[in-house]
C-alpha cells in the first residue's frame, strides 16, 4: 500500500474556519497582501502597471489585519522590473517596521490569489521567518463564507526580529544559464500556456526559457473557491509532468509572483531543491544575449 499523500507542513496553511476563531488571538499577526496588476500590449519593457491593494483594504478587509504593500515596502525600487527582491538585511528591517517578528504566528491573505500571499510567504522565508501561514481561499473564501469585516485601519508596532538569512531561494538569470543542459533541473514556468508557447509577446521576445515545463500557476487552485487543490491532485500534476522530488526545481513566471506559489505547493509536497527566478521573464525576455524558445 501506497503512503497516504498528505501537506508536509500543514501549519503554513491554516482556513478561514480557523482563522475565524482565533481572530483575538495577541499572538497572531494578519496581513493583506493585494496587489494588482493592469497588463499592457504595446510595451515590452513595462508589460503591467502595478496597483496597490491599500484603498480596497481601506475599504474592507479581515478583521484585526494590517496591509503589506509588495512594491512600495518590500521591492528593490531602483531595479528597472517590478517586485525585484531587495538586499536580505534591508528586507528584514522592512519586515520589522511592519510588525512581523519572531514572536508572532503571521496569516498573510489576498483578495485577488493566492501567488500574492505566497511570493511574501517565501521572502519570509529568506529571512528566516518560518511561522508563517497562508489562508486558504484567501478574502473571497472569507466572504464566501458570511464571515465579518471592517474598515478600521490598522499599523502594528514594530516587532522584535532575528535576521537569519537564507539566500538560496531567489536566483538570478546566472543560475538558469548554469542549469539549462543540466539533466537534474526541471526548469518550471508558471504562466499561461500562450505565454509559454510564443503565442503572446507580454514580456517583450515571445516564448519561454529553453527547455522549460509549464503548469500554468492558475491550475493549483480550484477555479470556484480559489483554495488549494486536494494534495493528491497537486501530486499528479507535477508527476504526470515528470518532475520528482530528486530535481532541483527553478521555479520561474513573469515577475517571481506566480512562481512562488508553484514553489509553495512543491514545498508542500516535498521537494526540497527549490529556487525562484526572482526577475523571471521580464528580465531573460529582455536580454537579447539570453535563448529563448517557442513551439
Amino acid at each position: 500500500m501506497k503512503d497516504k499523500i498528505v501537506w508536509k507542513f500543514p501549519n503554513a496553511i491554516v482556513s478561514c474556519e480557523w482563522l475565524s476563531k482565533n481572530l483575538n488571538n495577541k499572538n497572531i499577526r494578519i496581513y493583506d497582501c493585494t496587489t494588482y496588476l493592469h497588463y499592457r500590449d504595446n510595451d515590452p519593457s513595462l508589460p503591467y502597471l502595478v496597483e496597490s491593494g491599500r484603498k480596497k483594504y481601506e475599504t474592507s478587509h479581515i478583521p484585526h489585519s494590517s496591509y503589506i504593500d509588495l512594491q512600495s515596502d518590500l521591492s528593490d525600487n531602483s531595479s528597472p522590473y517590478r517586485f525585484t527582491m531587495p538586499n536580505l538585511k534591508v528586507l528584514s528591517e522592512n519586515f520589522k517596521k511592519l510588525g512581523i517578528g519572531e514572536n508572532f504566528h503571521i496569516i498573510l491573505y489576498s483578495r485577488n490569489g493566492t501567488q500574492w500571499s505566497a511570493r511574501i510567504w517565501w521572502m519570509l522565508r529568506s529571512v528566516g521567518v518560518d511561522n508563517v501561514s497562508i489562508l486558504d481561499g484567501g478574502f473571497n473564501e472569507w466572504i464566501r463564507m458570511g464571515l465579518p469585516t471592517t474598515d478600521k485601519f490598522l499599523e502594528f508596532p514594530e516587532a522584535d526580529f532575528t535576521f537569519k538569512p537564507r539566500d538560496n531561494i531567489f536566483v538570478g538569470k546566472e543560475t538558469i544559464i548554469e542549469s539549462l543542459e543540466d539533466k537534474n533541473t526541471k526548469i518550471l514556468n508558471s504562466l499561461t500556456e500562450d505565454i509559454h508557447k510564443g503565442q503572446n509577446p507580454r514580456y517583450g521576445r515571445p516564448g519561454r526559457i529553453p527547455n522549460s515545463l509549464n503548469i500554468p500557476f492558475h491550475r493549483l487552485l480550484d477555479p470556484k473557491t480559489g483554495k488549494f487543490l486536494q494534495i493528491e491532485e497537486l501530486s499528479k500534476i507535477f508527476q504526470q509532468n515528470n518532475i520528482r522530488c530528486e530535481n532541483n526545481v527553478i521555479n520561474y513566471c513573469g515577475g517571481g509572483i506566480a512562481a512562488s506559489l508553484e514553489a509553495f505547493v512543491l514545498y508542500q509536497l516535498g521537494y526540497k531543491n527549490l529556487t525562484i527566478y526572482d526577475n523571471s521573464l521580464s528580465e531573460w525576455a529582455a536580454d537579447d544575449g539570453l535563448p529563448m524558445e517557442i513551439d
